[in-house]
């Protein structure tokens, strides 16, 4: 039996803004996603944070986090995540301290430690040249758990005795020894960091210590992945995303092309080796073959969850590709492990 079929399945949502279309349209489809995969029976649904990028409006995750815990029953609605470098603690657990409070049991807390914008934007989003960089992560992660628990200077109301779970996430080792130190759930982001997954999951493993939260490592991983019916269309529909990720490199963002405008795009040599290591590590096509390069990653992983990332420009596309995943994952409302730390 596939490792698909035995653990939980989740979803990461960067809100992609089109092209043609609006953040207002964006915001309403992930709604839509999220109560389609509340129905499949996927597991949680996070929001990454990301500013200043045209095509993208998860900007403010902890307000979606409420719209789409709001329009859903049972699914987990979270961060992946808060970047920590970004904003105040005593912010960031006044609003999940809130979010736990109204939607108790539903809420979880994925923590990023690089700033995730550029050095202009996070200035501007903490109006000081101080705590630009990751290196006070570890004094601001301490600072954030103590409101949760209440030992610290100040209360950060409503987080005392609303903690929601909290998970580190990360591209590297760092955050990876820091969750398996702290005893706590860790998320890699193998979708734009394939080449230190393995790496970074064994230092997990290895320097994990048990804690209050969990007795074991939980580790889960962070795909791309496009299904469709047929392989032809999966590889048509991914267009956009790789030259979304050739634009980013060119320091131009912007809305998320067609298949047609991606497919017309005037790639130079270097653009499409680019494309070609980007895509090796992508999960793209029909069914069948995304069944098989799921199960060789959960098998060379052993992670206990996965999440998925799925960016096309037809809303359509990205419904049906999230069903059709559902299928390949023999996913139904019921299945999936459930437990106080996840």
């Amino acid at each position: 039996m596939s490792r698909l079929s035995e653990i939980p399945l989740s979803v990461l949502d960067l809100a992609p803004i089109t092209s043609g279309s609006d953040a207002t349209t964006a915001l309403r489809n992930s709604r839509e996603l999220a109560q389609q995969a509340e129905r499949l029976g996927y597991h949680r649904y996070w929001f990454a944070e990301h500013h200043n990028m045209p095509g993208i409006a998860s900007s403010a995750p902890a307000v979606l986090i409420g719209h789409i815990a709001d329009a859903t029953s049972t699914i987990r609605v979270g961060s992946g995540g808060v970047m920590l470098p970004n904003h105040a603690p005593l912010v960031v657990a006044e609003q999940f301290g809130m979010l736990e409070a109204l939607h108790p049991g539903r809420i979880d807390l994925g923590i990023g430690r690089a700033p995730g914008t550029d050095q202009k934007t996070a200035r501007a989003l903490r109006r000081t040249e101080a705590g630009l960089s990751a290196e006070n992560f570890p004094q601001e992660l301490t600072e954030l758990i103590k409101y949760f628990e209440g030992t610290a200077e100040l209360n950060a109301v409503p987080a005392a005795g609303n903690k929601p779970p909290i998970w580190l996430l990360g591209s590297s080792g760092y955050s990876a020894q820091a969750a398996g130190l702290l005893g706590l759930p860790f998320a890699f982001a193998h979708h734009f960091s394939a080449q230190n997954t393995l790496p970074a999951l064994e230092l997990y493993r290895k320097h994990f210590r048990p804690s209050e939260v969990l007795s074991e490592p939980y580790a889960m991983v962070c795909a791309s992945v496009i299904v469709a019916d047929t392989d032809e269309h999966a590889r048509w529909i991914a267009g956009p995303g790789a030259l979304s990720f050739v634009r980013l490199r060119q320091g131009r963002p912007g809305p998320l092309s067609t298949p047609e405008e991606a497919a017309a795009f005037p790639y130079t040599e270097i653009d499409e080796l680019v494309i070609e290591d980007r895509m090796s590590t992508q999960i793209i096509g029909s069914p069948e073959t995304v069944r098989a390069g799921l199960d060789e990653l959960m098998e060379s992983t052993a992670a206990d969850e996965l999440m998925v990332t799925t960016i096309v420009h037809g809303h359509e596309d990205r419904l049906r590709s999230f069903e059709l995943l559902s299928e390949v994952a023999e996913r139904t409302p019921s299945l999936g492990r459930s437990a106080a730390h996840t």
